[in-house]
């Protein structure tokens, strides 16, 4: 199972972000959202995962329109307003509550090790999308400080939140 949730997270994350560089957002977001229904079908506890899913959506909506309004960064396609996240980049944070309590959970209660993971794969991931041509950094450098230091963060607190809906 966890080999099939690295897998299945991987592809919905290409899926999501080429879909935004090709102008198709919403093509990615519906890979995004069948692999998230997919894994609530199949958790043992389906409407607990739905809630560490709808946190993460949640967080990651209030932190991406952040990034945005403090202009970190700018995406390409799916922001039906300006001052908000993309709707694919929101749809990623609950693809990412998907793997929590699976591929990552040997990371519950290792803090400093998901804060380390957290600042260096987090603004990789970013990297790789601004690669892909689904993203923008207004300012690289200043962009990807605020993500590391962000996600130093914010990795621990999702962590957190998937212990707490395990």
């Amino acid at each position: 199972m966890q080999l099939l949730n690295f897998v299945l997270f991987q592809a919905a994350w290409f899926a999501g972000v080429i879909g935004a560089a090709r102008g198709e957002p919403l093509l990615g977001t519906v890979v995004v959202a069948a692999v998230i229904a997919w894994h609530l079908s199949v958790s043992a506890r389906p409407a607990v995962e739905a809630r560490l899913v709808g946190a993460a959506l949640a967080v990651g909506l209030v932190f991406e329109s952040l990034c945005v309004q403090l202009g970190q960064v700018s995406f390409a396609s799916g922001q039906p307003d300006p001052r908000f996240a993309a709707y694919w980049m929101v749809a990623l944070w609950g693809l990412l509550a998907t793997s929590l309590n699976v591929t990552m959970r040997w990371l519950k209660r290792r803090w400093l090790l998901a804060a380390v993971l957290g600042a260096v794969a987090g603004p990789m991931s970013y990297w790789a999308g601004v690669r892909l041509g689904a993203a923008r950094f207004i300012d690289a450098g200043a962009a990807l400080t605020t993500l590391a230091v962000s996600w130093a963060l914010l990795m621990p607190a999702m962590v957190w939140l998937a212990t707490r809906f395990d």
